[in-house]
């Protein structure tokens, strides 16, 4: 049997060009059983087609989509801080420093060791003479900074303790 207008039906349909009569031919010829090999791939997809256009709505769907249209649950409108919206130009800030600081890394370590070698040692002094008032400096030094944490320590504990109360 000569299947020359199925296949040229099924040309203009890939073409976008066939009629709704034409497109209901090939619908009835491919719901038969008797189908050439060369043309059974097709069969699925018109089989498909009639199966979908079968699919109807519930006689519910209108009244269940104006109720979901029509609730009148009041919107909350979301308040937005100013800290939140700067929020990006923050992502982006940090996104610059972090590219800028690895940038600096990997020129400083791509320099060659001559740039580095660069310090005359031959001219530094040191800034005491006397290793005993070096040491008292540097202890007198790190005392105060001690007293100072410890005060610290202090002020945020009773801090803490009024917050509690």
């Amino acid at each position: 049997m000569d299947y020359k207008y199925i296949e040229q039906l099924l040309e203009r349909y890939w073409q976008c060009e066939t009629t709704l009569e034409e497109e209901s031919i090939l619908k009835t010829f491919f719901s038969q059983q008797n189908i050439p090999a060369e043309l059974r791939p097709y069969q699925k997809l018109f089989s498909d087609i009639k199966s979908i256009q079968e699919c109807r709505l519930g006689d519910d769907f209108d009244r269940k989509v104006l109720d979901i249209v029509n609730n009148d649950t009041p919107v909350k409108a979301k308040r937005i801080t100013l800290s939140r919206r700067l929020m990006p130009l923050y992502k982006a800030a940090a996104t610059v420093a972090i590219i800028l600081t690895l940038g600096n890394a990997a020129q400083n370590s791509f320099q060659s060791k001559s740039q580095a070698d660069d310090y005359n040692y031959d001219s530094y002094q040191d800034s005491y003479s006397d290793p005993s008032v070096a040491y008292d400096h540097v202890s007198n030094a790190l005392d105060m900074v001690s007293q100072g944490l410890c005060e610290t320590i202090k002020e945020d504990s009773l801090t803490q303790a009024n917050k509690e109360n």
